[in-house]
């Protein structure tokens, strides 16, 4: 399979910074509620246990319980997206860009990802006038990746850092997934998703020179599995996006896994004897299949666990919280070498190398 290269690199992926919400809901409450909503429903045993095997203990969401069961329309919806993430973003993007040791003014682009709301202009273009940016910075929104844009994100800042060297780059996630709850739709694959899927808001930056605390982006590569399109995707309708999820997406990892250990054979690299890997947890069979088909230990995916189990699936948020996970561990050393990688809608995977450095200006004793 072929892999997209790119010329090796010095942007430094910074420490990321994650919030979630303050509304929580356990696994005993999901399926409680599962159990009242749809008691009538023919395969409820069945989604009951996929969603008890999930391995989501609790998710936090932007408004109650019993709000977000409610259907205002989909311009209310699109309103309170729009107002949470002017609440809830700065302050993550302010604590990103003190882990990069960077100011807002510092910054030359933007990469705003996120698949559960929609503004025009971006929301890009208000945290320039709100936080201080330059006028000049550019601005790349991504709208349509789902779950593998916090993939795609850090890979275009890199793509960016690479061809103006010196400059950084941020990277913003911000997925609401409650607002996409659609009470009329009672497939097997939504009512699992109703139990999966987390809100949150997460941002890193990639500092593009040779210096810093974080993993130094070595290649980055995209593949997509040819005519499976169809496999993830939102059905956009007057209540909303509906979103669709085919039963063969589980087995995508067989085809994702050779595009993993050929990047890496790019790099001279054996995919199954790096030092840390921070991938997307869509579900525990997407983690233990990865795992076999490259011939990891279980253990090698454990930050992307813990976000499953805490969060749920927080689409294009996962793998920097993932990755925050990592910093908070403690454990990396200089030179360990890493594998990130997102997966979503297309079926598309994007997929980056790095190096962990500690390269700091004012490194502490």
């Amino acid at each position: 399979m072929a892999v997209a290269e790119e010329a090796e690199g010095m942007a430094v992926l910074c420490r990321p910074a994650t919030e979630v919400p303050e509304h929580v809901i356990t696994m005993d409450d999901t399926l409680a509620i599962a159990r009242d909503l749809h008691r009538d429903h023919p395969d409820l045993e069945l989604v009951l246990r996929l969603i008890s095997h999930t391995g989501v203990s609790k998710r936090h969401l932007i408004q109650p319980v019993e709000r977000t069961l409610s259907h205002p329309g989909f311009e209310e919806r699109n309103l309170l997206f729009t107002s949470e993430a002017k609440k809830r973003v700065p302050p993550v993007v302010r604590r990103a860009l003190d882990h990069a040791g960077l100011t807002a003014s510092e910054i030359d682009l933007i990469v705003f990802v996120s698949c559960t709301g929609f503004s025009m202009p971006s929301l890009t273009a208000w945290l320039i006038n709100e936080l201080g940016f330059d006028p000049h910075t550019r601005q790349l929104p991504i709208a349509q990746l789902g779950c593998a844009a916090g993939g795609a994100a850090i890979n275009r800042a890199h793509d960016f850092c690479l061809a103006y060297p010196g400059r950084h780059a941020l990277v913003v996630a911000c997925e609401f997934c409650s607002l996409c709850y659609q009470p009329t739709d009672l497939g097997v694959g939504q009512l699992l998703s109703n139990g999966l899927f987390g809100d949150a808001v997460a941002a890193a930056v990639v500092r593009g020179e040779n210096e810093g605390y974080g993993v130094r982006l070595e290649r980055n590569g995209s593949y997509l599995i040819p005519h499976t399109e169809e496999w993830i995707s939102y059905a956009v309708r007057s209540t909303g996006f509906h979103f669709q999820l085919d039963k063969r997406v589980p087995g995508t990892m067989e085809p994702l896994a050779p595009v993993l250990v050929e990047l890496a054979e790019q790099q001279q690299w054996k995919a199954s004897k790096l030092d840390f890997y921070v991938v997307h947890a869509g579900g525990p069979r997407i983690l233990d299949d990865l795992g076999t088909f490259l011939d990891v230990p279980r253990e090698a995916f454990r930050h992307s666990r813990a976000t499953l189990t805490e969060y749920g699936n927080i689409a294009s948020a996962v793998v920097l919280d993932a990755l925050g996970r990592l910093f908070e561990e403690g454990k990396a050393l200089d030179e360990h070498r890493g594998i990130l990688a997102g997966f979503g809608p297309g079926i598309t995977a994007e997929v980056a190398l790095g190096t962990w450095t500690d390269r700091r200006r004012n490194r502490p004793m």
